[in-house]
């Protein structure tokens, strides 16, 4: 029994709230069970030196905890004066994430930056901040798209992504923190809604696991990905 009863399969309670902020071209709040992410998309019209005069577009983010987010506070990065290598690491795997789906020559030479800000954290932040990241991208796409600047929505697919391990040795879907703390194997997977890895995270925390065990983990983060594709779908299609 998982310690939230949920079936080994199955995902934790999942809901995408679209335009939750009213000054960002996408905005969304994402919510894995008690995980909540705030992902603002912004659109600019600049890129990045080295694509300047290639005519393509650039897609990245930032990723970000709240001192409450978590059960004891955490201090700002901000009043440190540096971002942790945790936070660095999440925010490019969120940017490449993103980045692989889009189309950059469709796109032009603009950016734009997906704001991850963490307001409650449960497990599967970055997971979270991917999935619901994708849905305020292509709202930003839609923005773009009313406002004459775009024709068509810059899409090659979609992306979700999900955390999965194994917990008293038991492959799991979508780890809460309680499993996640816990996991003898704890593993992150982005995959395209046509199926496509863009990237596997995947470590022993005891001892190393079997080529068996990675399918089966392999197996129950294709199921999430395509439930969760599936309610990413739903509400891009009441944007």
């Amino acid at each position: 029994m998982r310690p939230s009863g949920r079936a080994q399969n199955e995902l934790r309670q999942i809901k995408l709230t679209r335009y939750y902020t009213k000054h960002a071209e996408g905005s969304v709040l994402v919510e894995f069970g008690d995980t909540k992410v705030i992902c603002n998309a912004t659109i600019e019209d600049k890129v990045p030196r080295f694509l300047k005069g290639t005519g393509k577009g650039w897609v990245t983010a930032e990723y970000g905890m709240l001192p409450r987010s978590t059960g004891q506070r955490m201090g700002r990065e901000a009043a440190q004066g540096k971002q942790g290598g945790r936070t660095m690491e999440i925010q490019r795997l969120i940017g490449r994430s993103l980045r692989a789906v889009v189309d950059m020559q469709a796109l032009g030479e603009r950016s734009i930056t997906i704001d991850c800000d963490v307001i409650q954290a449960d497990g599967g932040t970055r997971t979270a901040s991917i999935t619901g990241g994708y849905v305020a991208l292509v709202q930003c796409f839609k923005w773009m798209q009313k406002s004459g600047m775009i024709k068509e929505l810059p899409l090659l697919d979609s992306v979700a992504a999900v955390s999965c391990g194994i917990y008293n040795g038991v492959p799991l879907l979508d780890l809460d923190y309680p499993e996640d703390s816990e996991a003898e194997v704890d593993a992150n997977f982005v995959i395209t809604g046509t199926g496509g890895i863009i990237e596997i995270q995947g470590t022993a925390e005891q001892k190393p696991f079997s080529e068996t065990d990675f399918t089966a983990l392999l197996a129950l983060a294709k199921k999430g990905i395509a439930d969760l594709t599936a309610m990413q779908q739903s509400v891009i299609a009441a944007l």
